[in-house]
């Protein structure tokens, strides 16, 4: 997430996929739509293509560890990809920086979100919170289990933090009568800075260990 590449053109508010395939890529490339309404990402700085390579990078070294300590699981480590948010149609969906889902039966399937276990955002300082909240709410409406989010500093090219974030699965406990505004919600269940000598470790979806060198290089 950070800023626009091209002038936005006119569009209308609302869109399908059909509608969308129909513009040049250099303007669809930029483009969600979520429930068909269209929504611009954010994208560059060059950091922002940078850290969300590297993690890439990293995670997908993590994957292979994994599936070779546990041939009978199989993950794919992508990033920049569509993931559609219903079991059809393809008007709903989002696009995260990075992301880990469940390898699928054959090449060029859409990436659902049924087959999706971690999503992640690189977050520029320009990005606002409600964009962040709005984005995240998406993902958790959808039942993705993980969500990431990259901070970049603000006056220097590195990492701020990085925080994983869990899907809560059991109902919250709140006063007679007050009712969540989203049903689904991510709690925080791990964070990290390069002051963390270990790096990176968490063991979902799969274990993860990532040297803070690995993204500082």
């Amino acid at each position: 997430m950070s800023s626009p590449r091209i002038e936005k053109p006119d569009l209308p508010e609302y869109m399908t996929w059909e509608e969308l395939e129909r513009l040049p890529d250099e303007v669809a490339g930029q483009i969600e739509l979520w429930a068909g309404r269209v929504v611009w990402l954010r994208r560059g700085p060059a950091e922002h293509q940078r850290f969300t390579r590297r993690l890439t990078n990293a995670l997908e070294l993590c994957a292979r560890k994994s599936m070779a300590e546990r041939p009978e699981t199989c993950w794919q480590v992508d990033f920049e990809n569509n993931v559609f948010l219903g079991e059809q149609g393809k008007s709903d969906f989002l696009t995260p920086d990075f992301l880990v889902y469940r390898c699928l039966e054959s090449p060029y399937q859409d990436i659902r979100a049924a087959d999706t276990l971690l999503v992640g955002e690189v977050l520029s300082p320009s990005n606002t919170k409600s964009d962040v909240e709005a984005k995240k709410s998406r993902y958790a409406g959808a039942g993705i289990p993980w969500y990431w989010e990259i901070a970049l500093a603000a006056d220097v090219s590195t990492i701020a933090t990085i925080r994983a974030y869990a899907l809560q699965t059991g109902a919250a406990h709140l006063p007679d009568g007050v009712h969540p505004l989203h049903p689904t919600n991510y709690l925080l269940t791990g964070e990290w800075t390069s002051a963390d000598q270990d790096g990176v470790l968490i063991d979902f979806p799969f274990p993860i260990r990532i040297g803070w060198p690995e993204l500082a290089f």
